[in-house]
């Protein structure tokens, strides 16, 4: 064993070692517990950045520690390789964007091995390839047949110089990202599938993940948005159309002054026709395309259509307005509108002129002339409903509704079915035919996969399986038929790759039932908190679907959830010339720091000239604050990074790089090393159960068996591995100053530090591997079992007892555990300097903290 500490020689062989034997292959074992542990596929952008480090080495500590608990660990990984990205750098790079991925694919593989995390390479799949995106589309055709896929108009953003769709992120500041020309919204036929038929078990099974964070559950119930509420239809005046609404709060209903209708709404449309201002409006309203939450914030606008709406209730006659903050795309972008009691129809009523009517009443300091009241209170100017509370007026107001044939009690949710069309050429082709008469057909399954074009010339403006007529054309029942040429949303990928990691090579179906259902639920998923809403839910309700298809039998995918903050870095820049920012890595400047860490001074390294510092930011490529794994591993290796990511912060909370912190954690290791390296120079030790060990060695033992217990804990329960490393290296401090001097240290001591390298081995594992088998074991210690806690261990034979007189701390004492009150008093009041302090005074009170404290009292 070398004396000093190479940790780039030590990594490299370990980790030939764990390739060689394939040390981390995952095999099914019937009747063995098992751990499936996931963090979430990167997008294979070209290099690892700090953010995957970090969930990837929360996934491996986890991984490693449960494998040492005697579990059947599966931990796979593979890549979410479609996606737009691709296409963008495969313009800017003049290459196809298969060839721009697979390249950046090989080159964070290594990466990710460099680092050492324990991945059953075996199980590695890639999305965009054809073995994988096969079963996407059969299921997708699947759906289709049980009615849960159809095709209807939504809008998207129209490019009309380079006649393309853009993506929203191609959308800047109104504009095409290449043309420049003032996108535009048009709407075309795009696939949908149902997810609202999940709606209410999506909602409802949030209740049995116990494991997951209630700030994402919440999040999960806001975007599925369930309500209670009456859906009542409004009449139009002299015609026979009429128009739904839905509301959560029919107690106000006798306050409605106005309607409201979305810019896109049919009635609107038809009441442009004859009215110039309102068309000028539906106009502007389309340019902006404003989402749910636009508007939120946006100005409130409207026009009046003309048209008049008869009160369900009242016969009286409302006006119908078309307004910005109406949509189409939610409920039936209609909403009854009461000023009174609602502000933002009282902004917008404001504004208008419209009349504000009162039929809640009024809070305590409430003034419905200078905002609407809406708190829930006793409903007042409402008729037969006067004095009702909101309960009482919510079902008294739908009976009569129902009664008269106008409105039902109804259930809804804010959640919309999954738009699964991109029109965009890197992803996967949606398996559909399009016929002459207009329906739509699922690609039968033995023309399965529809393959998309990999050697392609993309042109920066249209999807290459667009522009190729050739590639769309095909016969369906001996009739031309045309291939759908849109591609689905990534999300699409992402949602089932868990499920797909159970029986990656499986080729005869998408699922192996058998592997899935011995592996599934993962039991561990880690990943970003910005995938709280979309990712996760998508997955959950493909999950229900394996499930009602037969291919899983549980009803969630995920048992419980991590998610991991943000990695932050120092930010540099100088003022540009045009006014803007020009952002400087922080590994090309110089930096002087005050004694509270406060940068006093920043000096570029390549010209030797200042830079301004602008504190702690996101790491990112605009801030040009991105440090690279690459340089740290090389300098330092990857045990220091692990060590470094998993010891500074909590891992739900944001974590800030400090190159002292990763000098910290290296001279860490190098304590590690050389204190196995002296140890292991010396005699074999004799085992412990032979011997009989003084207080200072039962003491070390102690301190040994509480960091075992409490590092047990941290990383098995509460997931505080800066917790548990801190415990560590508490411990080293103590093995550090005992001595070894006789037969008794250096047991105590060759049990201390292996407990201590299996304690480290989830963390650090390559100089784990190595010092395992340095300090004598014949075992892997991968094939380890974590040690257990000794509980007589911590059994204190001894106290230390701290005696004050009159508050002040005068003597320390040691006295056998199980000692009385009577026997620690006389210890206390014979030493020297107790006897000293009351020696012309009268003891008046003794006061005895059991095993801690003896206060004696004199005067």
């Amino acid at each position: 064993m070398e004396s000093i500490y190479n940790p780039q020689a030590i990594e490299a062989k370990v980790q030939s070692f764990w390739a060689e034997n394939k040390t981390f292959k995952a095999v099914e074992q019937p009747g063995k517990e098992k751990f499936y542990c996931l963090s979430m596929f990167p997008y294979p952008s070209g290099k690892l950045h700090m953010g995957h480090v970090r969930n990837y080495s929360l996934g491996d500590v986890i991984s490693r520690y449960q494998r040492m608990q005697g579990k059947n660990v599966m931990q796979p990984m593979g890549w979410d390789s479609f996606g737009l990205p691709a296409e963008n750098a495969a313009i800017n790079n003049n290459s196809a964007p298969a060839k721009w991925t697979y390249q950046n694919i090989d080159y964070m593989k290594n990466q990710l091995k460099l680092l050492g995390f324990g991945y059953d390479w075996d199980r590695e799949l890639a999305t965009c390839k054809k073995d994988y995106y096969r079963w996407e589309q059969w299921f997708f055709t699947k759906l289709f047949e049980k009615g849960l896929v159809y095709k209807k108009n939504a809008t998207v953003n129209w490019d009309p110089v380079d006649q393309t769709v853009l993506a929203n992120e191609q959308v800047i500041d109104g504009r095409g990202w290449r043309s420049g020309a003032i996108v535009e919204k048009k709407e075309i036929p795009q696939w949908f599938i149902k997810i609202t038929d999940y709606a209410e078990e999506l909602l409802n099974d949030l209740d049995q993940l116990d494991g997951w964070p209630e700030q994402v559950k919440t999040m999960q119930k806001n975007w599925i948005g369930r309500s209670e509420g009456v859906e009542m239809t409004f009449q139009l005046a002299d015609s026979e159309q009429s128009f739904d609404i839905y509301t959560t709060r029919p107690d106000t209903l006798m306050g409605v002054t106005y309607v409201a209708l979305a810019a896109q709404h049919p009635l609107a449309l038809a009441a442009a026709e004859n009215n110039p201002e309102l068309a000028n409006f539906i106009a502007e309203c389309k340019a902006a395309n404003a989402t749910e939450a636009d508007v939120a914030t946006i100005e409130k606008k409207g026009v009046d259509t003309g048209l008049k709406a008869i009160h369900p209730l009242t016969g009286e006659l409302v006006p119908v307005w078309a307004a910005n903050f109406v949509l189409m795309d939610y409920g039936s972008g209609a909403v009854m509108s009461v000023p009174g009691h609602d502000q933002r129809d009282w902004e917008f009523a404001t504004k208008y002129g419209l009349a504000i009517k009162q039929v809640i009443a009024a809070s305590e300091g409430d003034d419905i002339s200078a905002a609407a009241i809406v708190d829930k209170n006793t409903l007042i100017n409402s008729g037969e409903f006067d004095g009702l509370s909101f309960e009482q007026a919510f079902q008294a107001i739908a009976d009569k509704l129902v009664s008269l044939g106008k409105g039902k009690i109804t259930v809804n949710y804010r959640l919309r079915d999954w738009g699964v069309s991109r029109q965009r050429y890197w992803g996967a082709p949606i398996p559909m035919i399009n016929l002459a008469n207009g329906e739509s057909v699922p690609v039968p399954e033995d023309q399965l996969p529809v393959e998309l074009p990999e050697d392609v010339v993309m042109n920066g403006v249209t999807s290459p399986i667009k522009d190729d007529k050739e590639w769309a054309k095909t016969t369906y029942n001996g009739e031309v038929a045309f291939r759908e040429t849109d591609t689905f949303d990534t999300f699409m990928e992402s949602s089932w790759y868990y499920a797909r990691y159970c029986s990656p090579t499986e080729d005869g179906q998408m699922l192996d039932p058998e592997k899935a259902n011995y592996w599934l639920p993962v039991d561990q998923y880690i990943g970003g908190i910005e995938h709280a809403i979309l990712h996760l839910l998508y997955a959950r309700f493909f999950h229900k679907l394996l499930r009602d298809v037969g291919l899983v039998n549980s009803d969630e995918p995920f048992k419980s959830l991590l998610c991991q903050g943000m990695v932050l870095a120092d930010t540099y820049y100088r003022e540009g010339a045009n006014g803007g920012q020009q952002w400087i890595s922080p590994a090309d400047v110089t930096v002087e720091r005050n004694e509270k860490g406060q940068v006093t001074s920043a000096i570029s390294k390549i010209d030797g000239q200042p830079v301004i510092s602008a504190g702690m930011s996101k790491m990112s490529k605009s801030k040009n604050n991105g440090i690279d794994p690459q340089q740290v591993i090389e300098q330092y290796g990857a045990d220091t990074v692990r060590l470094f990511i998993m010891f500074t912060s909590p891992p739900e909370q944001t974590l800030e790089w400090s190159d002292s912190g990763v000098e910290g954690a290296h001279r860490f290791l190098k304590r590690v090393w050389k204190l196995a390296y002296d140890f292991s120079q010396g005699e074999q030790a004799v085992a412990l159960s032979a011997l009989s060990l003084n207080s200072e060695q039962k003491a070390l033992r102690r301190e040994l068996h509480k960091t075992i217990k409490k590092v047990s804990d941290d990383i098995g329960r509460r997931n505080t591995f800066n917790t548990a490393i801190a415990a560590i290296m508490e411990l080293m401090n103590h093995l550090s100053k005992a001595k070894i001097a006789s037969t008794e240290d250096r047991a105590v001591m060759q049990e201390a530090i292996q407990a201590l390298v299996l304690m480290l081995a989830p963390i650090v594992p390559h100089l784990a591997h190595h010092l395992w088998e340095i300090i004598g074991n014949g075992e892997l210690v991968e094939d380890t079992l974590w040690p257990q806690v000794d509980e007589s261990a911590l059994v204190e034979d001894e106290k230390l007892i701290i005696v004050q007189v009159n508050g002040k701390l005068r003597a320390k004492i040691t006295v056998a555990a199980d000692a009385s009150k009577e026997q620690v008093e006389a210890l206390g009041l014979a030493e020297e300097n107790v006897a000293k302090f009351i020696d012309d005074k009268t003891v008046r009170k003794v006061i005895y903290v059991p095993g801690k404290l003896l206060n004696i009292v004199a005067n």
